[in-house]
């Protein structure tokens, strides 16, 4: 088997537990890191992949279902070219809406608004996921922001398709993007006569080394779980020169299950409504759909 190329790091660290796997709903669908190991023996059974810090809520729920995970992040975030700007609009202007397609996206939101004075403000929020961000901040603070909107699907075209306009007026609106962003949100919105004014607040950027031992171990691990289309890029740029990898990956939503397939992923799971709680479903149940298929190939 080829690889490319990586360096020997370490990186964060395995959480490891018993194995056995509950029933659960699921929908189906044909810097550098640093590591440490547990010194347990047993085997990982999902690789989870966010940025570093960031995969606990993901390990203990999947913990409540015995599932042991590898963590190896497959990206990190940067600031983007107007993550400046942020901050010095907010004080400066009001919006009709205030659209947050991301858990990263609010959290670089919180901490321009809060730098802002923390003025009032409505949210269009994209999904649970990105509207879990906003349920740690303090009580005292609760009535400057309003979560005003959340689509019926959890798309950013579907939020386009039905954010509601305020008023008469031109309705106006402040979207704090990822600068890998596509233009979904600003094309939908500006034909239905919103003023958008986008800026782009993030970037995500790809790891591009990582441990050759943990790769060798995630590889061989059943499920891989990814939350965003740039942590499928990074997985598909790390497995590249590995031709036939043909575990599952599970994905958060049916955004990042869309590049999943684009890029030829054949085992793809995603639940209806991106979130933690059907994201942990698709992962069980391509764990499931992993064990029936050992025990037909041990017959």
């Amino acid at each position: 088997m080829v690889m490319a190329m990586f360096s020997i790091q370490s990186l964060p660290s395995l959480f490891l537990s018993s194995s056995k796997h509950t029933s659960s709903r699921s929908l189906v669908s044909s810097s550098k890191p640093q590591a440490c190991f547990s010194t347990t023996s047993q085997k990982p059974e999902v690789v989870v992949t966010r940025e570093k810090g960031k995969n606990a809520k993901l390990i203990d729920a999947l913990a409540k279902h015995n599932v042991n995970c590898l963590e190896v992040p497959l990206i990190k975030h940067a600031p983007g070219p107007d993550t400046d700007r942020l901050s010095a609009l907010l004080r400066e202007s009001t919006f009709d809406w205030i659209v947050i397609t991301s858990p990263e996206a609010a959290i670089v939101f919180l901490e321009a608004w809060k730098g802002a004075g923390t003025p009032k403000a409505q949210l269009g929020v994209v999904g649970a996921g990105t509207a879990s961000i906003f349920h740690d901040i303090p009580q005292s603070l609760n009535h400057y922001l309003e979560i005003g909107f959340t689509p019926s699907k959890a798309t950013g075209k579907v939020l386009a398709s039905e954010l509601p306009k305020v008023g008469s007026k031109s309705c106006t609106v402040l979207y704090p993007a990822s600068v890998k962003a596509g233009s979904d949100i600003e094309k939908g919105l500006s034909d239905r006569g919103f003023h958008v004014t986008r800026l782009n607040t993030y970037n995500t950027v790809a790891i591009q080394e990582v441990d050759a031992i943990v790769l060798k171990q995630a590889l061989s691990t059943p499920v891989v779980a990814v939350a965003s289309p740039s942590a499928i890029r990074a997985w598909i740029n790390l497995i590249s020169n590995l031709g036939n990898w043909d575990n599952s990956v599970a994905c958060i939503g049916e955004t990042t299950a869309v590049a999943a397939k684009k890029f030829g992923l054949k085992n793809v799971y995603y639940p209806a409504n991106p979130g933690l709680e059907g994201w942990v479903d698709s992962i069980l149940e391509a764990l499931r759909a992993h064990d029936r298929l050992q025990k037909d190939l041990a017959f």
